[in-house]
């Protein structure tokens, strides 16, 4: 085995479980698992820039997982996503808004800076009340880029790309496909050939209770 192998084996079985003792008082261990934490030394990283910003200065102290002291989600418990993309909330300017509704990242899924994800909008009638709030839904191996906004009951399929800046206001449950502009539209297939295997897909509200733990 090289060198660089053995070193990882040895952190994996050895450095990796006392670094998660250690942190076990301060975050949930089920998120502290996974290839940041098991293969690399990034995550227990993100583990002690929160315990400064998280546990001492209180920034998102409500949250039970490792975030970047720049993000703001409303209610971690309406969140679902995989431990293994913890690396979606280390970034910077992200606003996961789901304190009525929520928000499923299927695995795999990457969230680029500054991108808003809105289950409740403000009611325009009356500013100081929001109106129902409906679940957002990305799909596995979605990429959400840069300055984009998904807005309330949305469901993207699996292997859709949201292109910069664009604001989705309506669903492409089908995925594999390019989205851009405001509003939102598809400008590229990204479907492969298809097989006699494939089955019918299933609705938002089926990928939330499929999703959650």
């Amino acid at each position: 085995m090289r060198p660089a192998g053995v070193m990882k084996r040895i952190f994996r079985l050895a450095v990796a479980p006392v670094l998660r003792v250690l942190s076990r008082p301060f975050f949930q261990p089920r998120y502290l698992r996974g290839p940041y934490f098991d293969e690399s030394l990034l995550g227990w990283v993100w583990v002690w820039r929160s315990l400064w910003t998280q546990k001492v200065l209180r920034i998102n102290a409500h949250i039970p997982w490792p975030v970047s002291p720049s993000i703001a989600i409303s209610n971690p418990q309406n969140i679902v996503f995989s431990p293994e993309d913890l690396n979606n909330f280390q970034t910077f300017g992200c606003y996961f808004q789901n304190f009525a509704a929520t928000i499923v990242l299927g695995r795999g899924t990457y969230v680029a800076p500054n991108v808003g994800i809105i289950t409740a909008n403000h009611d325009p009638v009356n500013l100081a009340r929001h109106l129902p709030a409906a679940d957002v839904v990305l799909g596995e191996n979605c990429w959400i880029g840069m300055n984009a906004m998904i807005l309330p009951g949305v469901h993207l399929g699996p292997h859709t790309v949201v292109g910069a800046g664009a604001v989705v206001t309506r669903s492409f449950p089908q995925g594999w496909c390019v989205v851009v502009g405001n509003p939102a539209r598809s400008i590229r297939d990204l479907r492969p050939a298809p097989s006699s295997d494939d089955g019918p897909g299933s609705g938002p509200h089926d990928a939330v209770q499929a999703a959650r733990p």
